[in-house]
């Protein structure tokens, strides 16, 4: 499997999440707690989808980490409505809940590893690997060019 459909199977397991977030709101009581516990979970639970479709484009890698964090912020809160949900018997048909709130817990987990991920990545950027790599070429190609001037650039002006 290539990179790109792992992210595109991801995205669409937060996407569906978000649909049967949608449809556990559409269940719930029609009283005003019922009302307001709708829209919370609504917002909470269909964020990540979109959050996550927004780090995948981040500008920097300190920019994908926060919004990671902020689909796992949103993903906590989901738990909770769900408890709330849950222990105040406000669905009519809740049977679907207990999935849904692995789901929920399965998708923490998913992010809490991301962020990790990239915080380590941060700590040991890839673009070293790549100048080491360059670094290794410009010698090999060459040979005469001193090492403290391929470490500062001198010897990579173009005219």
């Amino acid at each position: 499997m290539r990179e790109t459909e792992r992210t595109y199977d991801f995205e669409n397991r937060l996407i569906e999440f978000a649909v049967r977030i949608i449809k556990i709101a559409e269940a719930l009581l029609k009283t005003p707690v019922g009302r307001h516990i709708a829209g919370q979970i609504i917002r909470s639970g269909t964020s990540p989808a979109a959050n996550y479709g927004e780090a995948q484009r981040a500008e920097s890698r300190a920019d994908f980490i926060h919004k990671i964090k902020i689909c796992l912020k949103e993903l906590r809160k989901t738990k909770v409505w769900l408890m709330i949900i849950k222990s105040g018997n406000l669905c009519k048909t809740f049977a679907a809940g207990k999935d849904l709130t692995d789901e929920t817990d399965q998708l923490i987990s998913i992010f809490v590893a991301s962020v990790k991920t990239a915080r380590r990545n941060q700590k040991n950027p890839s673009y070293l690997n790549f100048a080491k790599f360059r670094y290794f070429n410009i010698m090999i190609l060459f040979p005469h060019i001193r090492k403290s001037a391929i470490l500062t650039g001198q010897c990579l002006t173009f005219s």
